[in-house]
């Protein structure tokens, strides 16, 4: 068997902080410069690269000659907007020196929730991938607060390669990839090789937050690598200490694990759909709505739903539960927080009776709608 990554003409690739700084004491420029004569060679090959790079934080608090990165938000804000320009300047010059250019992305939750932003943000790309420019992403940590946060650069990467729709997702870490459990605490896992993403049984072998430099752990890349498979797209997880890790990877080499995507590919507005990371609202369904919508496809009814959670506007995403909890979909809701508690357990025919109005004889049409589990 061979990588994932052999046939790949457009890959996103995420390296991880450890990976690119001091042990998160400022940038490893050496570690900036590795990195660019990689991906400069896969670009030479005819492939389509973008990065994803944390170490904005890392960088600024080495600025700032912060010695432990700081809890309060504010001062997370003003580390990444001094860090990120020290990042931006490290991959700049190390790309130049292969002939290639590179441009600056930053990305929040609300850049991707929204339809006209996020449509914006593809274009974008695709465009300086045309171009043959090398995009750098991070998350708009200057900006961000834990409402509109994506979260970590697994998930980003995830959300990216969906955005874009590339073959394969590459996470690069400090381990060597996926164990059948954690081998600081058991002698006896060992290194899975290839698994379908999103078995379930992944996200019980994956362990808990890595570095405290980063925010991300073996979990987060288990989860980006089943969201990245909504778009078909196959994810590798391995590690970026390793000698030319991402030319062998290239060359067809299987180092690391690698986590194929063997779902259906969603169709571009249901997958902008399942990507939405923060959900307005929640709907609890009882267990003939979540067969209604699963198994026979059908649009979810007020009649069907049990409880309502957040305070959400008509049009807004909400998630859809089963009655042991799974998210089973999420779609645009036809009515606000307030009307969907006055109308759930009411057949459709008495959404006028009780609102004095009626726009859709749906809760969520099914063209709205897209099932995740």
């Amino acid at each position: 068997m061979k990588s994932v990554v052999a046939d790949a003409r457009r890959l996103v690739v995420k390296v991880g902080s450890s990976l690119v700084t001091n042990e998160g004491r400022g940038l490893d420029h050496e570690a900036v410069a590795r990195w660019a004569t990689e991906i400069a060679a896969l670009r030479r090959d005819g492939r389509e690269v973008v990065l994803v790079s944390s170490g904005a934080i890392a960088e600024g608090m080495q600025r700032l000659g912060w010695a432990a990165r700081p809890k309060a938000i504010h001062e997370l804000q003003a580390a990444a907007a001094v860090g990120q320009m020290g990042l931006v300047q490290a991959y700049e010059a190390a790309f130049s020196s292969h002939g290639l250019h590179t441009a600056q992305i930053l990305l929040t939750h609300d850049d991707l929730a929204d339809r006209r932003r996020y449509l914006n943000a593809r274009s974008t790309l695709r465009t300086l991938i045309a171009l043959g420019v090398i995009p750098i992403i991070n998350e708009n940590d200057t900006v961000t607060t834990d409402e509109i946060r994506v979260g970590d650069n697994d998930t980003l990467g995830a959300l990216v390669t969906n955005l874009i729709e590339a073959d394969v997702l590459v996470l690069l870490t400090d381990q060597q990839g996926l164990y059948t459990a954690d081998p600081r605490r058991d002698p006896a896992a060992t290194l899975l090789l290839t698994a379908k993403a999103g078995d379930p049984a992944l996200e019980a072998m994956a362990g808990g937050a890595g570095s405290g430099i980063g925010r991300g752990g073996m979990l987060t890349k288990v989860l980006a690598a089943k969201r990245a498979a909504r778009s078909g797209a196959s994810t590798v997880i391995a590690c970026g200490r390793e000698h030319a890790v991402l030319t062998r990877l290239a060359s067809g080499e299987l180092v690391g694990t690698q986590l194929v995507a063997e779902a259906q590919t969603l169709a571009a507005r249901k997958q902008w759909l399942a990507d939405h990371v923060q959900l307005a609202g929640r709907l609890a369904l009882d267990a003939g709505a979540v067969r209604a919508l699963a198994r026979e496809g059908k649009s979810l009814l007020p009649i069907g739903v049990v409880s309502v959670e957040g305070s959400f506007d008509r049009g807004e995403v909400v998630g859809c539960f089963a009655p042991d909890g799974r998210e089973v979909a999420r779609g645009l809701v036809n009515y606000g927080a307030a009307d969907t508690a006055r109308i759930l357990r009411q057949p459709s025919s008495q959404i006028e009776a009780i609102l004095g109005w009626v726009d859709e004889p749906e809760l969520i049409h099914r063209d709205n709608l897209v099932l995740l589990a």
